[in-house]
């Protein structure tokens, strides 16, 4: 006899829902997490921290509200990482609170700690104290997310030299910064404290940064970036930090030296599977910590699954949410659709980015042909309104079917108004429904309408010329 039907090692975003869903479906269930990370990464030094870091930018420096009120407009004149940190710590507390709720409602048992395998069934559940406890299962869950990866060669000391969990933790704004890493997070940071007033400088071996999103967004927040002061040195790579006092200098692989009173490090992440002790269960790790599993996310044991981060691609909360609740209903056999493929992309950068679909490269790579339509913020009366003048909203569209291949959003709501185009494309819609739908006026989402119109005007020249 086990001790719970189902065990879940970790309580982030993927493993909160595996519980949750277990739950739901009467089987007795535990939650294995650390008393100072309820919630994992994400509530703790991830999404929620970073994104409400955002969010307290754009307030306090009245970023958004300048093209109204001027470009000297700030809300605070001398923001402190004390201000920043207070709203931070106000929405995590909130969370945390939230999770504990919705675990307690539905019985699910929390065991405060760190889990490793003694053997496939069972984990021994280490607290703060050093007391170790057995707990055995039928089914286990692991969701033991990610850490931010370090390389060997730099010595991070967490005040000068840091990584994306401890830029959290600064005791103030750098006047200058050098991120080594154009991926989401790092690009991310970078925006943020460009907008504080930091000079940033942004190191990236590629020769473009998020080579994942549409040329033509990506090429419009490097502009506003720019626009920030903020710098980039593509094709370049660091060589050495050194640190000297309380300020550093970068030595890139090309000779150059850059001084900065932080250096930020965002090189991917490194999975927690190393800390589980998966010989024992009868399992291994990639060398990134990563766990391999099949379309149902089980492992090679079958009584064990892994969701989120610890998996790979895409390693996003949102789909880490819906991996959890498919693997624990998988898990206690019951019947369940699988992993629906059109996924938004959200980059919380400013301004925002958030794409669902295919790129136009990526269509040209297929030899697909295709027509876009484009709808400027500044053409609408709500983008006049909240002074956004620059954000954008791009459709494409086949001329085949006029289906809608991908939707790609830049500026004010990106990460939100993207759900719109998620949804017809979801249910199989066309160009033809955007086009006759009514929306709301003044709104962002009438952005639709006129890009829909857009595209169709398009291709109803090149059908009338080829008529």
């Amino acid at each position: 006899m086990y001790d719970f039907d189902v065990l879940v090692l970790g309580s982030g975003p993927g493993g909160q829902k595996a519980a949750i869903a277990a739950a739901k479906l009467d089987r007795r269930v535990a939650i294995v997490e650390r008393r100072h990370m309820i919630g994992g990464v994400c509530i703790n030094t991830g999404t929620i921290p970073s994104k409400t870091l955002r969010e307290a930018v754009l307030y306090l420096t009245g970023l958004s509200q300048r093209e109204m009120y001027g470009q000297s407009y700030r809300v605070k004149d001398d923001i402190t990482v004390g201000d920043l940190g207070a709203r931070t710590q106000h929405v995590i507390g909130r969370e945390i609170e939230v999770i504990r709720s919705q675990l307690a409602r539905n019985r699910v048992k929390l065991l405060q700690g760190t889990g490793r395998f003694v053997d496939p069934h069972t984990l021994a559940v280490n607290d703060e104290h050093g007391h170790s406890t057995l707990v055995s299962a039928e089914k286990i869950i692991l969701a033991a997310g990610t850490r931010p990866a370090r390389p060997d060669s730099v010595d991070f000391d967490d005040t000068t030299i840091i990584d994306s969990d401890g830029i959290l933790n600064i005791d103030k704004i750098p006047a200058s910064m050098v991120v080594v890493g154009a991926g989401v997070i790092g690009i991310e940071y970078a925006s943020m404290f460009a907008a504080l007033g930091t000079k940033v400088t942004v190191v990236e071996r590629r020769d473009r940064m998020l080579d994942f999103c549409d040329l033509e967004i990506v090429e419009a927040l490097k502009y506003h970036l720019r626009d920030l002061s903020v710098s980039f040195r593509f094709r370049e790579s660091v060589a050495s930090v050194e640190r000297h006092g309380r300020t550093a200098v970068a030595v890139l692989a090309s000779g150059k030296r850059i001084a900065a009173d932080a250096v930020m490090y965002s090189a991917g992440r490194q999975g927690a599977a190393d800390q589980l002790g998966l010989d024992k269960a009868g399992l291994e790790a990639d060398k990134r910590g990563r766990i391999t599993v099949d379309e149902h996310f089980q492992t090679e044991v079958p009584h064990i699954y892994a969701v989120g981060d610890i998996i790979g691609f895409p390693a996003l909360a949102s789909t880490s949410m819906e991996q959890g609740r498919l693997a624990a209903h998988h898990a206690c056999d019951e019947p369940v659709r699988g992993m629906q493929l059109l996924q938004p992309i959200g980059i919380y950068t400013i301004p925002e980015i958030s794409f669902v679909g295919r790129t136009e490269d990526d269509l040209t790579d297929s030899n697909i042909p295709f027509e876009v339509g484009i709808s400027r913020y500044r053409e609408l009366a709500r983008g006049q309104i909240i002074g956004d003048s620059y954000g954008m909203l791009k459709i494409i569209v086949s001329p085949e079917d006029r289906s809608i291949l991908g939707v790609h959003v830049f500026g004010t709501g990106a990460t939100e108004l993207v759900h719109i185009g998620q949804t017809v494309m979801g249910c199989g819609g066309t160009v033809d429904y955007l086009v006759d739908a009514v929306f709301n006026y003044p709104t962002l989402a009438e952005s639709y309408k006129v890009a829909a119109l857009d595209a169709m005007n398009k291709m109803r020249s090149v059908s009338r010329l080829t008529a």
